[in-house]
């Protein structure tokens, strides 16, 4: 039987770069709920975004999850893992292969953009940190 959950993730910094920070909440279908987030020091919005990607896809496989769909408010993101935009920025290189490597995992993942008012506890998590 597979396994299915979904992944709201979200990563900020205040100033770009400036105090960064990620969240992220894992909710598997019919069992639990994980909510994780971390002050990641001075660092990129994007860098942020992606380090919350690649710890809840982490969790996710932790958890022996097979079907995931990925929910997040970075539109850049979002567009790079579903290949409609390439990653320019050389820093963002090595965390977008990781995301990819780790995606690859899934019997079957999804990726979709929301707005950051349908994201609102990924967010607060997020802030949360950074406060």
């Amino acid at each position: 039987m597979s396994k299915k959950a979904t992944l709201r993730t979200d990563g900020g910094s205040r100033g770009n770069p400036g105090p960064a920070a990620f969240a992220f909440i894992l909710e598997i279908e019919g069992d639990s709920r994980i909510e994780c987030n971390g002050f990641m020091g001075d660092s990129t919005n994007n860098i942020a975004e992606y380090t919350a990607l690649v710890k809840g896809l982490e969790q996710a496989r932790k958890s022996d999850i097979d079907s995931l769909v990925v929910y997040s408010d970075s539109e850049l993101m979002v567009n790079q893992l579903l290949g409609a935009y390439k990653v320019k920025n050389a820093g963002l290189l090595p965390l977008y292969r990781q995301a990819r490597s780790l995606a690859d995992e899934f019997a079957t993942i999804g990726f979709k953009h929301v707005y950051r008012e349908n994201n609102k506890r990924a967010d607060e998590l997020c802030n949360e940190a950074l406060d």
